[in-house]
């Protein structure tokens, strides 16, 4: 349990973040964003059992590119937007091999049509609104489905995080794109749905590689 202690600046700097979205203060909200992932990142670094290790390797590469997503997707204009989907999808790349190498321990199967089906329903939404935005986004779309079906091959805690990824990606897209979707707190709703998704993913991570190295050697 004692590598557990980790999570404790990610919750802590989470809080404040969400604390200061619902209160409308930036100057918090700002910085306390781009310390989200490299909170998460310190989690990860000491709750692993090696830290040289494919799956160090994998989620620290993921959290590095979400910190540049995150701060990119702050930053007002075009240009900052593309590089930041760039960013995360760069991010889901790399939980894409962290998925379906290191930690894989079972078959997809048919559950990976579920991930197909909410891609092509979110794609038919996005299309009247999107226009020259329409290749990247569905580029990135389809990385980030892709990425929640391959989480389906490991342990329930990733896949559930890498559903929620998904959830928080598809409120984003609807509030950007389409005139007229609108949620209460919207701001607070999707951040928060956003880290219990990439803190499962990485506890979950965490887990399993910590009842990995537990696990007896063959003999």
């Amino acid at each position: 349990m004692r590598r557990w202690w980790g999570f404790l600046p990610f919750g802590a700097v989470s809080v404040i973040h969400l604390a200061a979205l619902a209160l409308g203060s930036q100057v918090i909200a700002t910085p306390t964003k781009a310390l989200l992932m490299p909170a998460l990142l310190l989690a990860l670094l000491v709750g692993l059992p090696r830290i040289r290790s494919e799956i160090a390797l994998w989620a620290g590469l993921a959290l590095v590119f979400s910190t540049a997503g995150d701060i990119l997707l702050g930053v007002p204009g075009e240009i900052a937007f593309l590089v930041g989907v760039g960013a995360f999808s760069l991010a889901h790349v790399a939980y894409l091999f962290l998925y379906l190498r290191p930690l894989r321990t079972r078959a997809i199967g048919w559950r990976g049509l579920f991930y197909v089906a909410w891609l092509g329903i979110l794609l038919l939404v996005l299309l009247p609104h999107i226009g020259p935005l329409t290749l990247p986004l569905a580029a990135y779309g389809l990385l980030l489905c892709g990425a929640a079906a391959a989480a389906l091959g490991t342990t329930p805690i990733i896949a559930t995080g890498a559903l929620l990824f998904l959830t928080s990606d598809t409120l984003l897209s609807l509030k950007f794109f389409v005139p007229g979707f609108s949620l209460w707190q919207e701001d607070v709703l999707i951040m928060l749905v956003y880290l219990a998704a990439q803190g499962l993913i990485i506890a979950g991570t965490v887990l399993a590689a910590q009842r990995r190295a537990a696990a007896p050697l063959p003999t």
